[in-house]
């Protein structure tokens, strides 16, 4: 369960995110003033001490990318090569954000997300009790454990990337047909 609060971000995850993504070797397209949202979920860190949340975005028509995030209440340990910025959260204070693939919460997640473990719910807390928010996108995990294998986080959706091992797919409003978000041979 995702524990979302409705507060203020300086910068916004899409600014932070707006600025860092052309300079991926990854990145296709051209930047343009907005970053906009396409889709997102996210993943239960156990221990709650992390949010995981993936975003698709795109820059105006260009291609969708798919940004795995990690929000910490302090750096992670070795992750400097992996942290995208930090932002002041209006309730949570300053977080740091990191490119989830540095992450090894987000990759116990990922794994178990391929293995059948559902997006975490999301909710709002509001007088005192819990709204959940629709998912903005559906996920699915192939139900294979992909055990010794390594991992590969499509982060250009719809370059017709395919699995035969491992895989987790995706739908979203505008996108019926399942699109592959990760695999593991």
């Amino acid at each position: 369960m995702a524990l979302l609060y409705r507060a203020e971000l300086k910068p916004s995850k899409l600014e932070l995110v707006a600025a860092w993504l052309p300079g991926r070797p990854w990145f296709e397209g051209t930047a343009a003033p907005v970053l906009d949202r396409v889709a997102a979920y996210r993943f239960d860190d156990p221990a709650g001490e992390v949010g995981i949340e993936t975003l698709l975005v795109r820059f105006g028509d260009g291609p969708i990318h798919q940004v795995p995030l990690t929000y910490r209440g302090a750096p992670l340990d070795g992750g400097d090569g992996w942290l995208i910025g930090t932002m002041e959260h209006g309730v949570l204070g300053r977080r740091w954000v990191y490119d989830a693939l540095g992450d090894p919460v987000y990759l116990a997640a990922l794994a178990g997300a391929f293995a059948g473990v559902p997006q975490a719910e999301e909710f709002f807390e509001v007088d005192g009790r819990l709204e959940r928010r629709a998912p903005s996108m559906a996920i699915t995990g192939s139900g294979a454990v992909p055990e010794g294998g390594e991992a590969t986080v499509v982060r250009r959706l719809g370059d017709g990337a395919a699995s035969a091992g491992a895989a987790l797919t995706g739908t979203w409003d505008g996108q019926p047909d399942p699109v592959l978000l990760a695999h593991a041979e």
